[in-house]
């Protein structure tokens, strides 16, 4: 069992991040305030859901999206894809824009300053850890409601489940970025989104897993392990995510440099 104050501390947090998911959902959706990227739909309350305040404030900044009535989103949408389809020319001069701290010029519009290279990375991030996150969360849940086992140790189970289900997802998620922009169809778009999401993957989940672990062996170890029925469980959750956003970071800087990922 979770000390009182600990669920007290785990019921205030997971309150306020989920009234920060909700304000990014309404704004995007009631607002009429929908992405460019339709994937980036979901990947901000996602990522709500575990960084909170700071991902609120991060979209309210940097990625809000103009509002738009329906017949003129449909007409951005059209723009968005087709200046996707000149993605190469863009990204081939992106490392030296990087250099100077800006967001590589659209077509036509060399060198023209935008975001800070953090926040594109940081939206980098927050893309593969959205699927990453949302695979962990039905993951634990189907484990607990299965009760399985492992070697008859649950946390085997978890990193199975958690990272096969994520790696999924995470792929599912890539894609709908990476085919838009480069215009892939299925095979190649689904051969991209695998090369540029598994190794960005799976630095989120090392560190993810390794936190995992300090719950199960330390914080709370048998006969007293948290349950996903628990406050406190998801709380832990979280700060494992908030970790996982770090140990991936260095991650994705390598694979946009490397030209695998595209920087949004």
């Amino acid at each position: 069992m979770a000390p009182d104050w600990l669920t007290a501390v785990a019921w205030a947090y997971l309150s306020v991040c989920f009234a920060c998911a909700a304000a990014i959902a309404y704004d995007i959706v009631g607002h009429h305030r929908r992405q460019p990227m339709g994937v980036m739909n979901a990947v901000y309350p996602i990522t709500a859901l575990y960084l909170g305040p700071f991902a609120l404030a991060f979209y309210w900044r940097w990625g809000r999206a103009a509002r738009q009535t329906t017949a003129t989103a449909r007409t951005a949408m059209e723009r968005a894809g087709e200046s996707r389809m000149l993605a190469p020319a863009a990204v081939s001069s992106w490392p030296a824009a990087a250099a100077e701290g800006a967001e590589p010029g659209k077509p036509g519009e060399p060198g023209k300053p935008g975001k800070p290279r953090w926040v594109m990375m940081a939206t980098e991030v927050s893309h593969c850890g959205a699927g990453c996150s949302l695979g962990d969360v039905i993951s634990e849940f189907a484990i607990f409601g299965l009760g399985l086992t492992v070697a008859g140790a649950t946390l085997w189970a978890e990193y199975i489940g958690d990272y096969i289900l994520a790696l999924a997802l995470g792929i599912a998620f890539q894609y709908f970025a990476i085919a838009p922009m480069r215009g892939l169809g299925i095979r190649d778009g689904l051969k991209a989104a695998t090369k540029a999401d598994f190794i960005s993957l799976s630095a989120f989940e090392i560190g993810l897993f390794g936190w995992m672990a300090v719950m199960t062996f330390v914080l709370f170890p048998a006969p007293h392990q948290l349950m996903p029925s628990s406050a406190a469980f998801w709380f832990l959750m979280q700060i494992g995510m908030i970790i996982g956003f770090s140990t991936s970071w260095p991650a994705n800087v390598w694979l946009v440099n490397r030209g695998i990922k595209v920087p949004m």
